[in-house]
């Protein structure tokens, strides 16, 4: 699903951000990257989305190369990728229907199809009901439902989640982990990102650690150990 060969990113004039990263992530997998800040983490999802280009090495998604991916290709692998973050970034003026909508009415989605598609993933995230809400009138949680929600309206084969608990309370951080080992189950391919070891201790799936932009752990039922 996703394989990184002697991926390296050198920012200027001498910053190394990644170093000969090699990863090899499965479809339907649950994979964690952990790792302490400034380790290379964010780096390595902006690189899987083609928001960076690689400095050196061969990145293939879905058995499609995009290390040199033109930017007229770029959506098209955006909607094979689901990306949460922390922050949710919803738009404040929009209800929680418009909310995910947008995400499909800038692909050219018929209004049709929106209205079948929204209240699916409303359905999955246990949002139902709560589609002419604000982004003000919901709780963190119920904020990152609704961002994950958004990331599933392309029905994407990989989710990658980017510190999605970073700004929760414990009992909502809980919930989110759950909703993407459900997510997990439906057969998507997850990376989630984060340095929450609790989290990651809870999960009992395959760990990666990075440090100092280098693998240097790769377990099948991994810890956070750092």
């Amino acid at each position: 699903m996703i394989i990184f060969k002697n991926i390296s990113k050198i920012y200027p004039p001498d910053i190394v951000a990644l170093k000969n990263i090699n990863l090899h992530i499965k479809p339907k997998e649950f994979v964690s990257i952990v790792g302490r800040s400034g380790t290379g983490k964010t780096t390595l999802v902006k690189i899987l989305v083609a928001e960076e280009p690689p400095s050196k090495g061969q990145i293939i998604v879905g058995g499609w190369e995009i290390t040199n991916i033109r930017e007229s290709e770029v959506p098209s692998l955006r909607r094979q990728i689901g990306v949460v973050f922390q922050d949710f970034k919803l738009l404040p003026k929009k209800t929680v229907f418009e909310n995910i909508a947008f995400a499909l009415e800038v692909c050219g989605t018929d209004r049709i199809k929106i209205k079948e598609v929204v209240p699916q993933v409303l359905k999955i995230v246990g949002l139902t009901g709560k589609e002419d809400r604000y982004p003000i009138q919901l709780s963190g949680g119920e904020q990152q439902r609704v961002a994950i929600a958004r990331a599933l309206v392309h029905r994407p084969k990989i989710l990658v989640a980017d510190e999605p608990t970073g700004n929760l309370d414990s009992i909502n951080t809980r919930e989110i982990v759950d909703l993407l080992l459900k997510i997990n189950e439906f057969g998507t391919t997850v990376v989630l990102v984060s340095h929450n070891r609790e989290v990651i201790n809870s999960i009992n799936k395959r760990v990666v650690t990075l440090d100092n932009g280098t693998v240097i752990s790769d377990q099948k039922f991994g810890k956070y150990f750092l």
